[in-house]
């Protein structure tokens, strides 16, 4: 398994810029983006500083592009849940809070890259930063499809509040307020879109 493939064997087979990107995820999920200098980052992945200038401008720029192969991630699973189930946005829904339920034990101990970096990144112009808003927006866009697909009367509405759920599970998980956050996550997200679908939910939708 890859899992099981040592380290240092692993990164030496990658092409340098995937080893710098390798290193700097690491680093930056377990000591932070601000505490992490470009040297460690050299160490870490077994190169020189000017190497990694070579391949991206700034420390800044690095940030930035491990935020953008993070929300690649997130991204597909959107792809996924959508090509596995074909012409079925609810189960295309519970497809996507199954994949953020599943990635909770990770959170527990490293924390939702997203959440960690825009906690350190508090200028707005921060290019890192900036991926990861045009991301968010993206994917409430996304989510926002598949609610209207399943013929929720109001999928602005129901996106925002699985949107809620789903990132505070991520919140909670990190801060250890709340046990079996996986369990509820998926309950609650189907509940959100079973109510929206009721009767009685499309009539408070539209106010009658």
């Amino acid at each position: 398994m890859a899992s099981t493939i040592r380290r240092p064997s692993r990164v030496a087979k990658l092409p340098p810029r995937e080893r710098i990107l390798d290193a700097a995820e690491e680093l930056f999920q377990s000591e932070g983006i601000r505490r992490v200098g470009v040297q460690a980052i050299a160490k870490r992945a077994e190169t020189t500083k000017m190497a990694i200038y070579r391949h991206f401008e700034t420390k800044d720029a690095l940030v930035a592009e491990w935020m953008r192969i993070v929300a690649a991630d997130y991204q597909a699973a959107f792809d996924r849940v959508q090509m596995e189930h074909p012409g079925q946005p609810r189960e295309q829904i519970l497809g996507l809070a199954r994949f953020i339920a599943d990635g909770l034990p990770a959170i527990s101990h490293r924390g939702c890259p997203f959440i960690n970096s825009l906690a350190e990144l508090s200028d707005r112009s921060h290019p890192a930063r900036q991926v990861i808003e045009k991301h968010k927006a993206h994917q409430t866009h996304r989510l926002v499809g598949m609610c209207a697909e399943a013929g929720l009367p109001d999928p602005e509405q129901a996106a925002a509040e699985i949107t809620f759920v789903l990132e505070g599970a991520q919140v909670s998980t990190q801060n250890g307020s709340i046990d079996r956050a996986g369990d509820r996550l998926m309950r609650i997200v189907e509940g959100i879109v079973d109510r929206h679908r009721s009767p009685l939910g499309a009539s408070k939708a539209t106010g009658d």
